[in-house]
């Protein structure tokens, strides 16, 4: 079952978030998705209350700005991603594909994985398509809000998305 938060709106991305364990990145994200006018997904359980303090504090005002459906697994995720035809395209670590050699199309949704332990090999097998930030050889990865941020701004470009200027001309 998907629960919608905000009214779904027709925008360029979505970015869906696999079981967040950080409120704080989570927040971030989802302040993130509200400025560039792309929509957001969740997939539960999250490791916190979405209602949770720091959730809020992270998203602060934006969050009500942001249309988020809510996902009580991954299964219903992929059949609600299923009935919409979206492509699903993930962030990962494992992944061989430079984000910046990918192809986005409108329409894509960008899922990334848990701060903790990032996707099961299901969800990494459902993907119709896997990138990653190539990073030096000793380096891990990055944070979550900053490694969906930089493949965002791509993923943007690429489909000549821009948000719009909310300052008077």
């Amino acid at each position: 079952m998907s629960e919608a938060l905000a009214p779904e709106s027709v925008a360029p991305l979505t970015l869906a978030l696999y079981q967040p364990d950080i409120p704080q990145n989570c927040g971030t994200l989802l302040r993130l998705c509200a400025c560039l006018g792309l929509d957001a997904a969740i997939i539960e359980p999250a490791g916190f209350p979405v209602s949770d303090r720091a959730f809020r504090r992270a998203g602060m005002d934006y969050l009500d700005r942001v249309a988020v459906v809510r996902h009580v697994n991954f299964s219903g995720f992929e059949a609600w991603r299923a009935a919409a035809g979206r492509r699903l395209v993930l962030l990962s670590t494992k992944a061989s594909v430079p984000y910046c050699d990918f192809a986005y199309a409108a329409g894509d949704i960008l899922l990334v994985g848990r701060e903790s332990a990032g996707v099961p090999d299901e969800v990494h097998a459902s993907a119709e398509a896997r990138v990653i930030i190539p990073l030096r050889p000793q380096m891990r990865s990055l944070n979550v809000a900053v490694a969906a941020s930089m493949v965002i701004g791509e993923a943007l470009r690429q489909i000549g998305q821009e948000p719009r200027s909310n300052s008077a001309s």
